[in-house]
């Protein structure tokens, strides 16, 4: 059953698909054996629980919310704490020194210059060279 014969008696050619079947399976075989054996993915790393004696976690946002003042250098808070400038770098440092996300929000008023808020930047890359900033504008503030 291998071989019709046609209305003119020769014989039809086909293909025997079986060697082809056996060259892929060892096609697999080999395939499947050097695959690379390293089980391992990326490394994560897996929250530990914190000490029972231990305070309560801090805020996860921290909010620099800088005001403008008719007289004087713009006003300062700290996710609604009053800071001043002076001791500007000194609060942030504290409160990133035991943080593993360092990141931190600048909020200004419309009527400040840059500089102001360039300022409050720097000091804050001086407290601590690995916050990352986002800068809150109007447009964010109000969903727009």
């Amino acid at each position: 059953m291998g071989m019709g014969l046609s209305s003119g008696g020769g014989m039809k050619p086909e293909i025997n698909v079986t060697p082809l079947i056996d060259v892929l399976l060892v096609l697999m075989i080999i395939f499947m054996m050097i695959q690379p054996q390293n089980k391992f993915g990326l490394e994560a790393q897996v929250p530990q629980p914190p000490p029972s004696n231990s305070a309560p976690p801090p805020e996860t946002t921290v909010v620099l919310e800088l005001s403008y003042q008719q007289s004087g250098p713009p006003k300062i808070t700290i996710n609604q704490s009053t800071s001043t400038w002076e001791e500007l770098r000194a609060r942030l440092a504290e409160i990133y020194k035991t943080r593993a996300e360092k990141i931190m929000f600048v909020k200004g008023d419309d009527k400040l210059a840059f500089s102001d808020v360039a300022a409050a930047i720097d000091i804050a890359r001086e407290a601590d060279r690995d916050i990352r900033i986002g800068l809150i504008t109007r447009d964010l503030q109000h969903g727009d």
